[in-house]
């Protein structure tokens, strides 16, 4: 039975400042990846230590195009999150909600968890279950949060497919920083939670969900 309401409080792109971000109480947190600058393994264990003085009583977290080390050292990497459900490709049940997280996106500049697009990356998006309710990938849908400074659509039409067939109830990304932002297309609030920027910190987003849909505060 899914417990409501349900606060999840959501962020990304922290990059190494994690303990720079404004992050309110709730039920459960979710950080959509680039935990670090380069992949530090000393980053990621100190971000673990730092989840494990969050008050929310689950954490999700999934990787980026900066978390190297999760690519290059997964077992190194993997077993110093210990304060956080980690996904790849794979998926948690929390509260009766069913949530599947994905780090991939399109080549990008030769980084981490890079696909190319088409059947590459079609791939793995093809492994999101059809009865997910919260989707969690590091890069944006075609469209949706994925505007750069400089006007370029970079977002994944591939994702946007799978997330028209899936229909979660929510979609949580990162990946580009100025796009941050929340929007709604049909049934799906997207909420695109990057949080630096070239100033600071942005707080995280809260979403209560009400058992019927997800509402952002």
């Amino acid at each position: 039975m899914t417990a409501v309401p349900l606060t999840l409080v959501l962020l990304s792109d922290t990059h190494a400042r994690h303990r720079d971000a404004a992050v309110p109480g709730g039920d459960v947190f979710v950080h959509a990846g680039d935990i670090t600058r380069r992949g530090e393994l000393d980053t990621v264990e100190d971000f673990d230590d730092w989840l494990g003085t969050l008050p929310h009583r689950r954490k999700v977290v999934i990787c980026g195009n900066h978390d190297w080390c999760f690519e290059r050292e997964p077992e190194e990497a993997r077993r110093r999150i210990t304060n956080a459900v980690y996904l790849q490709d794979s998926g948690v049940e929390i509260d009766g909600l069913k949530i599947w997280g994905s780090p991939w996106q399109p080549w990008f500049f030769s980084w981490a968890f890079n696909l190319h697009r088409g059947e590459p990356i079609a791939e793995k998006w093809k492994r999101i279950p059809d009865d997910t309710d919260i989707l969690v990938t590091h890069g944006p849908p075609q469209g949706i949060g994925d505007r750069t400074v400089d006007d370029r659509i970079v977002g994944c039409a591939d994702l946007l497919a799978r997330i028209r067939a899936v229909k979660p109830r929510l979609h949580v990304c990162g990946h580009i920083h100025e796009a941050a932002g929340v929007q709604t297309h049909g049934d799906t609030l997207f909420v695109n939670a990057s949080s630096l920027t070239e100033f600071g910190m942005r707080p995280a987003t809260v979403v209560t969900w009400d058992g019927t849909r997800m509402t952002a505060e």
